[in-house]
């Protein structure tokens, strides 16, 4: 099957490699018909995931058929057409039990990172039964693979961690996928002002589709500035940190209201300072956390039922057989006004395509 391999930071190869075969009977073989990319697979090909060994098929999300499943499967049938969570879980460890799966002892985040992805044709999914949803036929593949891993973390790492609530006036620092799919689910909750902060206009402008009530590009350094005069010198109830950057982090404790909540999802490669010397008596709550995907069959039935679209996040597709120049677009976002980048797995005809 043809797979795309991570060969160090900064390399990466589309390579033929044997077909997944199923090693446990809690196992499932799924054959992928769309997968895409994401901020943690930039971070992998940086260097910044040194746990991600050299050799690995890279991906966390996908939506397939099964095409086989181990005899202590039950959930799941051949020929079932499922999306991918990027978290694989027992279900039945401590940490499972509390509703942290992505500690799970037999699993967390697994695909893509410590054992083969799903940027490639097939994909093995151990604990089958907790690592695969069933997608309706009202459900297109767009829209499935977006639940696999950013609307999941939007949602639960964003909106939830956040406990955006009716009424709240609400930040999010870095508007790329991850950030627009916090501000999808944030508008769950019927925040009274939703702020977009980003470098990139056209990300801004995506937001402001969306449904931000107001954009900031932070370009000049005074963003804090902006969010004040908007806010009236309150601050807002809620900022979500989307970026993993000390200059995003810093950002959010200079914004949030006494009583506030930073709900931080950036993936942080470099250590970062918590002023507490300022914040030590505001009464705030900081938060963080890997996704757990305890809210994805919730989002499949929002996107059932047309109350969620997240293909309005998806900017270019490509197919498998081009998927390194798709990360050179993904990696270049800025340039190519990219958002979420797709890869047609089951479709090798096809030729890149820009949304529009």
């Amino acid at each position: 099957m043809k797979a795309l391999v991570f060969d160090g930071p900064g390399r990466l190869a589309l390579r033929t490699r044997p077909k997944p075969v199923l090693a446990e009977p809690t196992d499932a073989i799924v054959r992928l018909t769309t997968t895409t990319l994401c901020g943690t697979d930039l971070h992998i090909l940086r260097g910044d995931v040194p746990a991600v060994a050299r050799g690995r098929v890279l991906g966390h999300e996908g939506v397939g058929i099964v095409t086989e499943v181990g005899p202590a499967v039950t959930r799941f049938l051949a020929g079932d057409r499922v999306l991918v969570s990027l978290i694989t879980a027992c279900g039945r460890c401590g940490a499972c039990r509390k509703g942290l799966t992505s500690h799970c002892e037999r699993g967390g985040w697994l695909l893509g990172n410590q054992l083969d992805g799903t940027q490639a044709e097939f994909v093995r999914i151990p604990l089958a039964d907790n690592g695969l949803h069933l997608v309706p036929d009202a459900v297109d593949d767009e829209a499935a693979v977006m639940l696999s891993c950013i609307l999941p973390t939007g949602l639960e790492c964003g909106a939830q961690n956040g406990r955006v609530a009716p009424g709240d006036v609400v930040a999010i620092v870095g508007v790329g996928p991850v950030g627009l799919a916090a501000l999808l689910a944030a508008l769950l909750y019927s925040p009274g002002e939703l702020i977009a902060i980003d470098l990139d206009d056209h990300r801004l402008e995506t937001a402001r589709g969306l449904g931000a009530t107001a954009v900031i590009n932070s370009g000049d350094g005074k963003a804090a500035e902006r969010v004040m005069e908007l806010t009236h010198g309150a601050g807002v109830d809620v900022v979500i940190e989307a970026v993993g950057l000390g200059t995003t982090f810093d950002l959010c404790q200079g914004i949030v209201a006494p009583g506030g909540r930073i709900a931080s999802m950036g993936v942080f490669a470099r250590p970062v300072e918590l002023h507490l010397e300022r914040l030590w008596g505001a009464n705030i709550t900081l938060t963080t956390g890997l996704v757990d995907g305890r809210t994805t069959s919730r989002l499949v039935r929002l996107v059932a039922s047309g109350r969620l679209d997240p293909r309005r996040l998806v900017t270019h597709r490509f197919p498998l057989s081009q998927i390194v120049a798709a990360y050179d677009t993904f990696a270049n976002a800025a340039q190519n006004r990219a958002v979420k980048v797709v890869i047609q797995v089951d479709n090798p005809g096809a030729r890149p395509d820009r949304a529009g």
